[in-house]
């Protein structure tokens, strides 16, 4: 049996590593192939296409990059009609992914998607699309799960991946250790994200945040954890050129996580991992002006982070925009910093996410859901 995937960030790559993992522990002999990162290489894919280009965010910056996309989604089409895989795994990714399943489509492929585009908040057409197109859907949240049935969706819903991974492997002690900082002086962590942009777009803005933290809670220490879609220079020049002391980690992000008083990140999935970690954190967002401008006509909800959208409530402050300044990221991290009763208070709502997620075991459930459906598919 052979299995195609398609990711195109961090977080899926990392979601992509976690299923081939299982797929490979139920049936050893599965071949993996696919467009990924490093944690999918590791797990046992065999990559055609490294996603450590594909750092593109809003839609002004996409619309640039149009040609690109319809080269490499043509790319992958003729490796899927080489390699004849059983089955394509599509994992979120909408912008390409959903047309990537069209031609799957076309080609008699089975296409089954992973972590589906958020219909709950924008782009609702998109449903329909994935009811076409998609022979089955996996969803992360049981609401989605009901938006996907009733518009024609084969869907299921196992609980939220993340269950199974989001915890620390280390002590505290070892972790200080692990990292070279100090257990006497309270952690920041600073998340900017993992595609290129954001990361230049957002991690000035913290690590000047940090100079002002250093006046007002003098005993305090940073540290960034690398996406495997970054390279370690382009973080090692960002704190060169802001003068602040960081120190730069490329793995155990749970045990960052499990060290630190309060982080700030990038919105996105890093901000469900602190959630489930109970760690107090600020989420910070910036995309074009055109992107900001369409997104007030094109979102449905009220907040972009996945802790306050699951909460129905802001558990997570959120700085969007011309928030996102030095000073506002400052004066946020001041108030958990300052007050042992809203970081205690923050992390019992973090930690009330987790309650609302299912329990572990999504993984192998949805890896031996996806493995049986390639096995029906292929005896039709």
């Amino acid at each position: 049996m052979k299995i195609m995937f398609s990711a195109g960030e961090a977080s899926g790559d990392m979601h992509g590593a976690n299923l081939a993992k299982a797929m490979k522990k139920i049936d050893p002999e599965v071949e993996l192939i696919g467009m990924g990162g490093s944690q999918m290489d590791a797990a046992g894919v065999r990559i055609i296409y490294d996603i450590k280009n594909l750092g593109f965010i809003g839609v002004g910056e996409i619309l640039k990059k149009i040609p690109f996309f319809f080269r490499l989604r043509d790319f992958l089409f003729q490796k899927m009609l080489e390699e004849k895989p059983d089955l394509l795994v599509c994992i979120d990714y909408p912008g390409f992914n959903m047309r990537l399943i069209k031609k799957a489509k076309a080609a008699g492929i089975p296409v089954v998607y992973y972590i589906l585009p958020t219909i709950w908040a924008w782009h609702k057409s998109r449903g329909k699309v994935i009811a076409q197109y998609a022979d089955l859907a996996v969803s992360m949240f049981p609401f989605e799960e009901t938006l996907y049935r009733n518009i024609g969706t084969n869907v299921i819903y196992a609980g939220h991946p993340l269950m199974d991974v989001v915890h620390a492997d280390m002590t505290k002690e070892e972790a200080y250790r692990y990292f070279g900082l100090d257990p006497q002086k309270r952690t920041i962590l600073f998340m900017p994200g993992s595609r290129l942009q954001e990361v230049k777009g957002l991690l000035p803005d913290m690590l000047s945040a940090a100079k002002i933290i250093k006046q007002y809670a003098g005993n305090v220490q940073f540290i960034i954890p690398r996406a495997s879609t970054i390279d370690r220079s382009l973080l090692e020049r960002a704190v060169q050129a802001a003068d602040v002391s960081a120190v730069i980690a490329d793995d155990h992000i749970y045990d960052m996580m499990n060290i630190s008083t309060v982080a700030v990140a990038a919105s996105g999935t890093a901000t469900l991992e602190t959630a489930l970690m109970g760690l107090p954190t600020i989420l910070i967002y910036r995309v074009s002006s055109l992107t900001y401008t369409l997104s007030k006509f094109l979102v449905h909800i009220k907040h972009i982070g996945l802790p306050n959208i699951i909460s129905g409530r802001e558990i997570m402050p959120e700085l969007w925009q011309d928030e996102v300044t030095p000073l506002h990221i400052a004066e946020q991290l001041l108030k958990v910093l300052q007050d042992k009763k809203q970081e205690q208070q923050m992390r019992s709502d973090m930690l009330s996410v987790r309650s609302s997620m299912g329990k572990p075991g999504a993984v192998e459930h949805i890896a031996g859901t996806i493995i049986q459906f390639a096995k029906e598919k292929g005896s039709l």
